[in-house]
């Protein structure tokens, strides 16, 4: 096996290792390794120290010029809190059937069929109606009483 090859396979043993780790860093490695065993095939580089020299060169241009914008397509888009209203908001006023009891004020609700952790100060049973007040992080805060 030539060293041309060598290359190329380390190059999509690294593109592929991408799916296990999504910190976008492989697949431009992978891309450069590629690049120099494609060269080395055609005969454009001969030397170790051009081939190690054109692989470091071609992977920190690589990754700093296009890492930003490939990561979106691998990783998907997120947006800051700052950017997106967080949906609790929506959720205050709404009403919740209690999963669980409450005790020392803790309990399970169900909002729009999903189990939620939940704290309020009045004794809530099993099976009755209450509604949101406020959330602290994910925990809903709920009451026996709608509020205003």
């Amino acid at each position: 096996m030539d060293i041309a090859t060598i290359w190329i396979i380390i190059g999509i043993v690294l593109i592929l290792s991408e799916l296990l780790a999504t910190s976008i860093v492989a697949v431009f490695l992978g891309i450069a390794a590629i690049i120099v065993g494609l060269l080395l095939h055609f005969g454009v580089i001969e030397s170790y120290s051009m081939q190690y020299l054109l692989f470091g060169a071609l992977s920190l241009v690589l990754l700093f010029s296009a890492r930003g914008r490939f990561k979106r397509w691998f990783v998907g888009y997120t947006a800051d809190s700052n950017e997106q209203p967080s949906g609790f908001a929506e959720d205050i006023g709404c009403r919740v059937t209690v999963h669980s009891d409450f005790v020392q004020g803790a309990g399970r609700v169900v909002l729009n069929g999903v189990q939620w952790d939940a704290e309020s100060n009045d004794d809530l049973k099993a099976g009755d109606v209450a509604w949101v007040v406020a959330n602290h992080g994910i925990k809903l805060v709920v009451s026996a009483t709608k509020p205003n």
